[in-house]
C-alpha cells in the first residue's frame, strides 16, 4: 500500500513538469490557509469557516478541509491566484465535497471568479465565470449545477446531472475542452459529456451571430471598393454574329466577362448579388470568435452558497490544464481516503448501535428496579 502511494505521487511529480497547476489547495499546513482564503465582510451574518476533517474521515490531517460551521447562513469565501486565459487550452476544475451532516437543503458548490473580483465584498451579486458542483434541497432538488457566464449572462447546461446525497466525501471533476466538448465527472467517472453549444443551448447564439455577420459582410461588400472581388458573368450587351452557324460553331453563348460586381457605384449586368456574396457571407470561424468556453482572466475561485444545516467539508480544490494530472491528483488525495473514510464510519455506525443497545438494555434494567421496589414496598407493607 505504502509503496502504491509512492507511486502515484512519483506519477504526480512527473506529471507536474508537463502540466500547469494554476490553483491547488489541500489545508496540510495549519492555519495557514487563513493567509490565502479571504473571508467576506459584505455581510455580518455571512456564516464561519473552520479547517476540520470532520466526525468521520480517512486520514485525519489529508482530510482536513474548509468547513462550514453556522445553521442557516449565507457563506462567501475565497481565494486568489495568478491570473491566467484557457484560450485553445483544456480547463480542469477538481474537488472534493463531504455533506456529512447529510445535506437536507444547501449548496455544494464552487464558483471560479475574474481576477479584479473584490474578495472582502464577495455576495451573490458578484460576477463568477463558472459554478460547479452539487445543489440540494429537498426531494425535488439533487443536481450538479454547470453554469458559465458568456456575453453578460449565466447559461446552465440543459441536461439534468444527478449528484450524490448521502454523507461520504465525492470528488467532483469539471473538464472543458478547446473543441468545445465538455465532461463532467463524479468520483473520477464520466456521469455526463457533449457538446458545449449544444447542452448549453449555444446554437441560438450561433443563428444571431451568424445573421450578424451576414449583414455585416452584406454592408462591407456595398460600401468597399472590391478589387479583388472579380467574379466571371455573361456580356450582357452580347448578341450572336450574323455569319454565326450554328451546325457548325454549335449553339452560341454569350462570351464571359469579368470585372468587379460593385465598383464606383456601378451595378454589373446579368449576375445575381445574392449568389456570389453567398461564399463570401459564411462565417465560418464564428464558434472561435465567440467561444463559451474561453475566459480570459481567471483569477479566483471561492464558496458563494447557502445551508440550512452546516457542516460541509470541502477540499482538495485543483485547477489545471492537464486532465492526466488531475487523475492522479485525484488518486493520490481522495482515491487513498475515500476508502478508509468509509470504514471509519462503519465502526462509528457500529459502536452507537452498540452504545443504543447498551442504554436501552440500562433503561430496562432501572424499569425492572424500580418495579421490583414498588413491588416489595407493596408487598411487605400488606405483610405488616
Amino acid at each position: 500500500m505504502a509503496r502504491a502511494r509512492v507511486l502515484i505521487w512519483a506519477v504526480c511529480a512527473l506529471r507536474l513538469a508537463l502540466a500547469t497547476v494554476y490553483f491547488q489547495e489541500e489545508f496540510l499546513d495549519g492555519e495557514r490557509w487563513r493567509n490565502r482564503w479571504v473571508q467576506s465582510t459584505n455581510d455580518s451574518q455571512f456564516g464561519h469557516f473552520r479547517v476540520s476533517s470532520g466526525k468521520f474521515y480517512g486520514h485525519k490531517e489529508k482530510d482536513k478541509g474548509l468547513q462550514t460551521t453556522q445553521n442557516g447562513r449565507f457563506y462567501a469565501i475565497s481565494a486568489r491566484f495568478k491570473p491566467f486565459s484557457n484560450k485553445g487550452k483544456t480547463l480542469v476544475i477538481q474537488y472534493t465535497v463531504k455533506h456529512e451532516q447529510k445535506m437536507d437543503c444547501g449548496g455544494g458548490y464552487i464558483k471560479i471568479f475574474p481576477a479584479d473580483l473584490d474578495q472582502k465584498n464577495l455576495n451573490g451579486k458578484s460576477q463568477y465565470y463558472i459554478m460547479f458542483g452539487p445543489d440540494i434541497c429537498g426531494f425535488d432538488i439533487k443536481k450538479v449545477h454547470v453554469i458559465l457566464h458568456f456575453k453578460n449572462q449565466y447559461h446552465s447546461n440543459k441536461k439534468s446531472i444527478r449528484c450524490k446525497v448521502d454523507g461520504f466525501t465525492h470528488l467532483y471533476a469539471l473538464v472543458l475542452r478547446p473543441d468545445l466538448s465538455y465532461e463532467v465527472q463524479v468520483d473520477g467517472q464520466a456521469i455526463e459529456s457533449g457538446s458545449i453549444e449544444y447542452d448549453w443551448n449555444l446554437t441560438s447564439f450561433r443563428k444571431m451571430e451568424e445573421s450578424a455577420a451576414e449583414s455585416k459582410d452584406w454592408n462591407q461588400a456595398k460600401d468597399a471598393k472590391a478589387q479583388d472581388w472579380e467574379q466571371h458573368f455573361l456580356d450582357a450587351s452580347a448578341s450572336q454574329p450574323s455569319d454565326w452557324n450554328s451546325e457548325l460553331d454549335g449553339d452560341w453563348q454569350a462570351s464571359l466577362l469579368q470585372k468587379p460586381p460593385y465598383q464606383d457605384g456601378l451595378k454589373p449586368e446579368g449576375i445575381d448579388k445574392d449568389i456570389w456574396l453567398h461564399q463570401k457571407m459564411k462565417n465560418t470561424n464564428y464558434l472561435t470568435q465567440y467561444d463559451l468556453s474561453e475566459f480570459e482572466n481567471i483569477g479566483a475561485i471561492g464558496l458563494e452558497l447557502w445551508q440550512v444545516r452546516s457542516g460541509t467539508i470541502f477540499d482538495n480544490f485543483l485547477i489545471t490544464d492537464d486532465e492526466e494530472y488531475a487523475e492522479n491528483f485525484a488518486k493520490a488525495t481522495w482515491g487513498e481516503t475515500k476508502g478508509p473514510e468509509r470504514e471509519m464510519d462503519a465502526i462509528q455506525a457500529k459502536e452507537e448501535v452498540k452504545k443504543a443497545r447498551e442504554e436501552d438494555e440500562e433503561l430496562l434494567a432501572g424499569k425492572f428496579h424500580m418495579r421490583e421496589s414498588h413491588f416489595n414496598r407493596y408487598y411487605r407493607r400488606d405483610e405488616l
